[in-house]
């Protein structure tokens, strides 16, 4: 498969900011010259997720993650390499070039997506076709713009409609079964997983069909919702319904409002709320959490009034509090019993809701109301419990004025400060050091090594060795990478940290570069050109020292001629002359 060139993807590198990459995703501490977290890529309680903005490099103590930019995004966002270029590009301004779009397109990707795309075609065929499905649509009040917009669609009755439809072969049968359309029984057979029901597709970000709700038309069929499963496409709990849509609806999001299903937004929208999305039958994880804060600075949560409702809100308090920079704004709307918004806003129409929407609950209220439920806070053991409450989850708040305002809070209720110990935050050269009190002090490195990490932090160092340095001849492990990396260099003055090691993806020098690069760099900044210098001045010494031993040998074996007699000569007198023993 063609590359993207390395070019490219140097100068995109390069005008990346990974912390602001990452940052956007994950809430960053500053630790020093470095950033953490807690790694999103595995459970944990101790930040042990690092982000240098010096080497536009992340990694991961605990898991072992590590990456630039784009693989964050493939990792992160689950996106495909072009995906993630293209998402990195749009970042800074960039545009991938047309023709290498289609060159590094994954086939089996896109054939994947255009069995997606057929089988959202042939539901919206079978809607149109379909006098009940319709009356469906009709009794809700969903007009023909709004169905052509969330491209409606009907999965009719049988068990094989489907797959006589598209499945004409058996590859295309195997596409349409990995794309989550299809069932099989105990026995074996393979049929429709929707049938008879209305189906709403459900968009990634660039608008392609991924996944489908289907929703019965009778209430006593069963079950009411039926959700595709995840699939290469499809991870519900990364997924938005509806985003797509408001995406294309408003030019500017000023916020989102989060309910819980499809028929909901789809309401909303038909009312002239076109902020609504839904999350796919799952509580609202913090992937939902950072995908809404990405795309708009205020962010609504409107459930039921009962106890699962409110359960689920305080789901969505635990995903966002981390999430709260400064200038970001969460509320709560609770509605009336047996009511949710596609009731509602029929009901009471746009002004309606929007005036319940003013009226919601503030992040910072529900979350002290919740806290303080039967809790006595006219005494001092009662204000103590809210105290315990509330500290551990106002550590989660980023640094900044929000955080600051809500220990200020809990002082107000409790008189309490919120101030308390942090979470250990994984330092490892902290660690390091404190393993080594008391202790030898470690083994020297070598000298290839030295070299590597030192060309690694700083890649432009590597311009001050020669493309074909002296010591490209000596036997040792190590130094064929060592060569490889000068030779890279000088051929790509300009390449970052990350994009150096990148350059060695899907190959077995990967995975030992990255560990190089997150080791802390020993000494001062202005004294590395130095000592990089020293250590190819000992690795040519010892390159000379190998070629006169190889002579001597040969010289006791068999004998010299007159050539190598004089080279010999001239590598002793250059022994000699540079003080090798």
């Amino acid at each position: 498969m063609a590359r993207i060139p390395d070019a490219f993807i140097d100068d995109l590198l390069a005008r990346s900011d990974i912390v602001e990459v990452v940052g956007s995703r994950v809430p960053l501490k500053r630790q020093g010259k470095e950033f953490s977290a807690r790694c999103p890529f595995h459970d944990e309680r101790s930040p042990s997720f690092t982000v240098s903005p010096t080497k536009q490099f992340y990694h991961c103590f605990g898991c072992g993650a590590h990456g630039t930019a784009i693989s964050f995004l493939m990792n992160y966002d689950r996106l495909e390499f072009l995906d993630a270029v293209e998402e990195l590009a749009k970042r800074v301004g960039m545009e991938v070039p047309r023709e290498t779009k289609q060159r590094v397109a994954d086939p089996q990707l896109q054939e994947l997506y255009g069995a997606m795309e057929a089988a959202s075609q042939f539901f919206r065929q079978q809607l149109r076709a379909s006098p009940k499905a319709r009356a469906y649509f009709d009794a809700r009040g969903v007009s023909e713009a709004v169905r052509e917009q969330f491209q409606l669609g009907y999965a009719p009755d049988g068990f094989e409609a489907l797959k006589n439809a598209l499945g004409t072969d058996a590859h295309r049968l195997a596409l349409l079964e990995r794309g989550g359309l299809f069932s099989k029984n105990d026995a074996g057979r393979v049929y429709d997983k929707f049938r008879d029901r209305v189906m709403f597709p459900i968009f990634d970000r660039r608008g392609r069909p991924i996944a489908f709700g289907g929703r019965v038309i009778d209430k006593d069929d069963g079950p009411k919702y039926l959700n595709s499963p995840e699939t290469r496409l499809f991870h519900k709990g990364r997924e938005l319904y509806g985003l797509w849509q408001v995406r294309g609806a408003n030019q500017r999001i000023e916020r989102l409002i989060v309910v819980e299903g499809y028929m909901d937004v789809i309401a909303l929208f038909q009312n002239g709320v076109t902020q609504a999305v839904a999350t796919l039958g799952t509580a609202t994880t913090s992937d939902h959490a950072e995908l809404l804060f990405r795309n708009a600075p205020d962010v609504y949560f409107c459930f039921d009034g009962d106890r699962a409702g409110r359960a689920a809100a305080w789901k969505a308090v635990e995903s966002v509090l981390p999430r709260m920079k400064d200038g970001r704004q969460a509320f709560f709307l609770f509605l009336p019993e047996g009511e949710d918004p596609d009731s509602i806003v029929r009901s009471e129409g746009r002004d309606g809701f929007e005036a319940r929407l003013q009226s919601a609950t503030p992040l910072s209220q529900f979350l002290f109301d919740s806290l303080s439920d039967g809790v006595n806070l006219s005494t001092l053991e009662g204000k103590g419990r809210l105290a315990e409450r509330a500290k551990p989850l106002l550590a989660q708040i980023p640094d900044g004025a929000f955080a600051d305002l809500m220990r200020q809070r809990l002082t107000e209720l409790t008189g309490v400060g919120a101030r308390s110990a942090q979470p250990e935050t994984h330092v490892p050269a902290q660690r390091a050091r404190a393993a080594m009190r008391g202790a030898a002090p470690p083994p020297r490195q070598s000298l290839v090594r030295s070299a590597i990490l030192r060309i690694l932090h700083v890649p432009a160092l590597a311009l001050e060795i020669p493309a074909d340095p002296p010591f490209a001849e000596l036997r040792q492990p190590g130094i064929p990478l060592l060569i490889e990396l000068v030779r890279l260099v000088h051929a790509r003055p300009d390449i970052g940290a990350a994009a150096l090691v990148e350059h060695f993806a899907g190959r077995e020098e990967h995975e030992p570069l990255q560990k190089l690069m997150v080791q802390t760099l020993p000494g001062i900044d202005a004294n590395w050109r130095a000592e990089l210098l020293d250590n190819v001045a000992l690795l040519n010494r010892a390159t000379i020292e190998q070629r006169i031993e190889e002579l001597q040998a040969r010289q006791r074996e068999k004998g010299l001629d007159e050539a190598e007699k004089e080279s010999l000569r001239a590598l002793l007198r250059q022994r000699a002359g540079i003080g090798l023993p």
